[in-house]
């Protein structure tokens, strides 16, 4: 049996194990009372740990990193297994296989509604909803996005235009240790930013510096064991204290930032200059006529900015920060890197178009999203109906865990899983190979909106940061390339060094 429930400080979690463990013990006690049912369990539904009275499977994972329990259970139970935390019924799917044949499905198109989740989205926006209502956002989220330059050379002026103010900022540092976390996530949120609204902030403005805070508070805290025994036991939990009850305080934080910087442009709407995603949905919300099952009104606009902000800027920046980090564990790697940046590109602007004769620099990039696993257990899915997978039963309703984890680190696909190896996407030529079984982005029609944006931002940085910078680690530090906890895997509090190399760098090589 595994249970972690002692968590680093740097995760800056409100977590005291004291109040965890009284937590489970509550749980027990007090679930009995609502919980103490018999179960009918199909014949054919997936095999999994015995499950304890009340509490569950809890006791068979680390619940601070659950992927790592699943890899060990997937061992014994196969790719497809159950478990249960508290009275949810889960069902975890592992491989590349059997993930892709999940995800293709209609079967698996829904998100379970978690107590955490309906507090983090109240039930509106694009991330977290089914039917009707996400049909229509995320239709119109695609179409927008493609609209205001996604994929096209105006989006990528912008972004090289966001990386040069990041250059300058690192600049400013002159060598000395620093940490990025601020910077690079402000400057990533510039993109989303312009392209919800058409404008950008400073890296040292201060609502947006709070905002930025209170996303990578609010992404800890839902990966969290807290999160974890709240889900599992609502009724009981509610009145615990503990970190879970923060949420609902960090999304109001949130949505008091869209709402007084992003719908002051209310009564600025000209329906023949549309400039950013927001006008374009107030003139749907104009068009769109009075009926039960209206979409375009106020509270999905205000989260569906939210959704896009947050999942924009959370992930892009923590795969840049890992980027960096990888880079100073690998100096060879990096120089590299420089080597082909040099040869390609020079000491001109960085473009798109680069990319395809840098083949080493894309598999590199390549393998910085594989390696770090920035979703390792994936983003729940929740059954539509009754369906047979892998030859199992899996009921209508059920939640599932698609373990990215389990995809990414296959030794089927990936030769040296657990290391960090841009061979995985070269060939014996040095051009560049796809490798089938990467799927950061996920998968299917839930697959991430925003995949070309962060694409585009992930080569345009990266390529822009190391053509300009050289990174090393501070004197005495020691790196660490474990995951903080967290709902996305970013790093852990670090500060780097970027020693510019200026127009002598020509003779590094």
């Amino acid at each position: 049996m595994k249970i972690d429930l002692l968590g680093s400080a740097e995760d800056m979690l409100p977590l005291n194990p004291v109040t965890v463990l009284l937590s489970i013990v509550i749980c027990i006690l007090l679930a009995a009372i609502f919980y103490n049912k018999k179960e009918n369990v199909h014949p054919n539904y997936p095999p999994g740990p015995k499950p304890l009275p009340i509490i569950g499977n809890i006791l068979n994972l680390n619940v601070q990193k659950p992927h790592l329990s699943f890899q060990e259970l997937a061992k014994k139970y196969g790719p497809v297994f159950s478990i249960k935390i508290g009275v949810e019924k889960m069902v975890v799917l592992c491989g590349y296989d059997t993930v892709k044949e999940a995800f293709v499905k209609e079967e698996f198109l829904d998100r379970p509604m978690t107590p955490a989740f309906m507090d983090l989205t109240g039930g509106y926006g694009i991330a977290f909803l089914n039917g009707n209502n996400w049909k229509t956002m995320r239709q119109f989220t695609v179409s927008t996005l493609r609209d205001f330059g996604m994929g096209k050379r105006s989006l990528e002026e912008k972004i090289n235009e966001e990386s040069n103010c990041l250059v300058q900022m690192f600049k400013c540092y002159k060598g000395e240790p620093f940490d990025n976390t601020m910077a690079i996530h402000a400057a990533v949120a510039n993109n989303i930013v312009s392209i919800l609204l058409g404008r950008r902030f400073d890296y040292d403005d201060p609502k947006l510096q709070r905002t930025i805070r209170t996303v990578n508070n609010c992404i800890r805290i839902l990966g969290s064991p807290m999160v974890l025994l709240y889900n599992a036991f609502p009724s009981v939990m509610r009145w615990i204290p503990g970190s879970h009850h923060s949420i609902r305080k960090n999304i109001s934080e949130l949505h008091s930032f869209i709402q007084e910087i992003f719908m002051k442009q209310r009564d600025q709407l000209d329906i023949n200059d549309q400039r950013n995603l927001i006008d374009c949905f107030r003139v749907k919300q104009k068009q769109e006529k009075p009926n039960p099952e209206r979409y375009f009104h106020d509270k999905n606009l205000i989260s569906l900015v939210r959704d896009l902000f947050v999942a924009g800027m959370e992930t892009t920046a923590s795969t840049l920060r890992w980027s960096l980090l990888l880079m100073m564990k690998y100096p060879e790697i990096q120089k590299n890197v420089q080597k082909e940046i040099e040869e390609v590109i020079g000491l001109a602007e960085p473009q798109m178009a680069h990319r395809k004769r840098m083949p080493y620099t894309d598999a590199v990039i390549h393998e910085i999203q594989r390696f770090i696993n920035i979703f390792p257990n994936g983003v729940p899915r929740s059954t539509t109906q009754d369906l047979i997978l892998k030859d199992f039963f899996i009921p209508k309703g059920t939640y599932i865990i698609p373990s990215l984890t389990s995809v990414l680190r296959e030794a089927k696909y990936f030769k040296k899983p657990d290391e960090f190896y841009p061979q995985h996407f070269l060939d014996a030529d040095g051009n560049f190979v796809k490798n089938e079984a990467f799927m950061p982005f996920s998968a299917g029609k839930r697959n991430c909106v925003g995949a070309n944006l962060a694409k585009m931002e992930l080569f345009l940085y990266f390529t822009k940061l190391l053509q300009n910078f050289t990174f090393k680690v501070p004197p005495g530090v020691k790196l660490d390339l474990n995951a903080a906890v967290g709902f996305v895997a970013a790093p852990h509090k670090h500060e780097i060094c970027a020693i510019f190399r200026n127009n002598e760098q020509h003779g590094d090589f």
